[in-house]
């Protein structure tokens, strides 16, 4: 029986006023092992309750078969995941993903990385962490008569970036939930700019610049009031001069910054001033997506 091991990267999505068009891959991955077998379903690596049907890499991997007329037989997938869940580093985008792409393998490539990335925006409603996921580095989409567009942009190599992870998480359906259904123009306009500046600011390397242009009126105001400690992380990163923004949907707060040193910085002061525990994991851009690295 054929098998396949696919690696998605972790991604981040928003960066400040992106918001569900923006998205970033880095150096975080989860890996998922399919296994074609002649019927049944068999799950592991994850918790029991994500071991069913409902699994979003079999669900994807089932839709891809589908939009090829394929058979669905049995599989086994074994994930491996670095990604912490409900916490706003793509974890859901990368089991979406790599069960699409697995199917796409095992029945012979039929589908381009855009018929995926179709196929899964259909299922996810938003290809902000999606995009990256396939593409590899910074990306940003819209969806134009119910397909994704997306195009990458280009990054500044001496960009470090540091995600504080804390040990609650923030399900993205609740925390889409306290978002207003209208905004203020002024609030649109806001965005709108500040969001163009985002981009130029992470092509040129402008840690200035993108700490600026960082800022948010739709969705960060809103959701920090679920995230434990925000304010008081907040306050001290825009003392040591790096950008800050919510991961995703949150609850991860992801720094971004060229001073390599801002981790040891941090590390000095962040339980100091924090209720909740917090893991620094410092990454980089991952400029590959979504790739094969064991089977066909």
């Amino acid at each position: 029986m054929k098998k396949v091991t696919i690696r998605v990267p972790a991604t981040t999505a928003n960066l400040g006023p992106g918001f569900d068009a923006f998205g970033c891959a880095l150096s975080l991955y989860t890996d998922v092992t399919f296994e074609e077998m002649e019927s049944g379903l068999e799950i592991t690596g994850c918790d029991e309750a994500y071991a069913g049907p409902d699994n979003m890499a079999y669900t994807s991997y089932c839709a891809v078969l589908e939009s090829l007329s394929e058979e669905i037989r049995g599989v086994k997938i074994h994930i491996d995941a670095q990604i912490p869940i409900c916490r706003g580093l793509g974890s859901s985008a990368a089991l979406l993903v790599a069960g699409a792409m697995g199917a796409n393998v095992l029945r012979g490539n039929k589908l381009s990385t855009q018929g995926l990335l179709n196929i899964t925006n259909a299922m996810e409603g938003h290809p902000d962490n999606l995009a990256p996921a396939f593409f590899g580095g910074l990306t940003a989409s819209m969806v134009d008569n119910g397909l994704p567009v997306t195009v990458n942009f280009p990054l500044h190599p001496d960009w470090e970036f540091l995600a504080l992870v804390p040990d609650f998480d923030l399900p993205t359906p609740l925390a889409r939930s306290v978002l207003p259904t209208e905004y203020d123009r002024a609030d649109a306009v806001y965005n709108i700019a500040h969001g163009a500046l985002v981009l130029k600011a992470l092509e040129l390397g402008d840690e200035k610049l993108l700490r600026t242009a960082m800022q948010d009126r739709i969705h960060q105001p809103h959701r920090k009031k679920m995230i434990t400690d925000y304010d008081q992380i907040e306050g001290l990163i825009r003392t040591t001069g790096a950008a800050f923004c919510v991961s995703g949907a949150g609850p991860t707060l992801l720094c971004i910054t060229r001073n390599p040193g801002l981790e040891e910085k941090l590390a000095k002061k962040l339980d100091a001033i924090t209720k909740a525990n917090w893991q620094m994991i410092p990454l980089h851009i991952e400029f590959q997506g979504a790739h094969v690295i064991d089977g066909e």
